[in-house]
């Protein structure tokens, strides 16, 4: 018969007893648990780094020399200063993360814990508990970021999974024999392809409006109030742009609006990270993964000004204010 590990808990109750539980749970032996290392890069982002560059943004314009009124040329030469830019100011490290971090240990945390260690080591033990009391702030936005979305009355099963993950008692994942990156592409691409398919006439389907030209104003109001989300395949951060809303804003209102007047969408807008989603809680087969496209942020902030200015338009009645959410199918 095979040896199990049990694992015993004492719990004290949250209100005042003198009685308290014991929980056991049979746990796989930590031997069976390969610690997996892993490059990853990350970029380090702290509040001297973002002083410099707005030094640098109040300093500078965002002007383009050689304007060709060629859009995608135009878009090339943003992305090549704003990445530019970001490679200047938050340069790309590397570190290693092990398959046994908790979740929460994102790579930003995991060199902090290094630095907090090598300052203890060095004896600048006043250094290390700054280090320390910074960790733990990270740690805590880090999981109320994971956790905000769920509601504890409505969505119990999911938040407690959350939970379980986030505290390192998560359960085994399934590995599913002949689902990997390779036969999901394939997978998708034979419902994206038809050989079959012919392009359609044009058809007029969303308001026209008088003037195509989105403003400097408008674009940096959007930009502003980024909120954290996923990156594209552009490299582009909302967080990075948020910050350079100010040297970002005009050129890109040029760009958005000479988007429109020519008809013509970027390559860089046009290319999208896709995230299989698992539709039930234990997936078998391909079709059990949900395919959510991360598309660049940019291009999500142009759906918006598209779905205000030339679809909301054309319903004839003021749209709820959830309608977005229907209408964009981009993440």
């Amino acid at each position: 018969m095979p040896s199990i590990q049990i694992t015993v808990r004492v719990i004290t109750s949250v209100m005042r007893s003198d009685h308290k539980a014991v929980v056991a749970y049979p746990q796989q032996p930590n031997s069976a648990r390969v610690n997996v290392p892993t490059r990853v890069t990350y970029r380090k982002v702290t509040p001297n780094q973002h002083a410099r560059f707005l030094r640098q943004v109040s300093e500078d314009e965002f002007i383009n020399p050689q304007p060709t009124q060629h859009v995608q040329e135009d878009f090339d030469y943003f992305y090549k200063v704003a990445l530019g830019l970001l490679d200047r100011f938050y340069p790309e490290r590397t570190i290693t993360v092990r398959s046994r971090d908790p979740e929460y240990v994102t790579p930003f945390i995991k060199a902090l814990l290094r630095r907090k260690n090598r300052l203890m080591r060095a004896g600048r033990v006043e250094e290390a508990s700054a280090i320390a009391g910074r960790i733990g702030k990270e740690i805590v936005k880090r999981n109320r970021t994971r956790l905000q979305k769920y509601d504890g009355r409505v969505d119990a099963k999911d938040m407690w999974a959350a939970v379980r993950q986030l505290t390192g008692r998560k359960q085994n994942v399934v590995h599913v024999d002949g689902v990997n990156a390779n036969t999901l592409n394939s997978h998708y691409a034979c419902y994206s392809t038809d050989s079959m398919y012919v392009t359609p006439p044009l058809k007029l389907t969303a308001s026209s409006v008088s003037s195509s030209d989105v403003s400097e104003e408008r674009v940096f109001r959007m930009l502003d109030k980024l909120k954290s989300t996923s990156t594209g395949l552009d490299h582009l951060p909302a967080w990075f742009l948020r910050l350079g809303a100010p040297l970002f804003a005009k050129p890109l209102a040029n760009l958005i609006s000479l988007s429109f007047e020519t008809s013509t969408v970027p390559i860089q807008w046009k290319q999208a990270r896709i995230c299989p989603v698992p539709k039930t809680a234990s997936p078998a087969q391909l079709s059990d993964y949900r395919p959510v496209s991360i598309t660049s942020v940019l291009s999500r902030v142009t759906e918006r000004i598209i779905v205000k200015d030339y679809l909301y338009p054309s319903l004839g009645s003021p749209p709820p204010t959830d309608i977005y959410r229907s209408v964009c199918l981009s993440t």
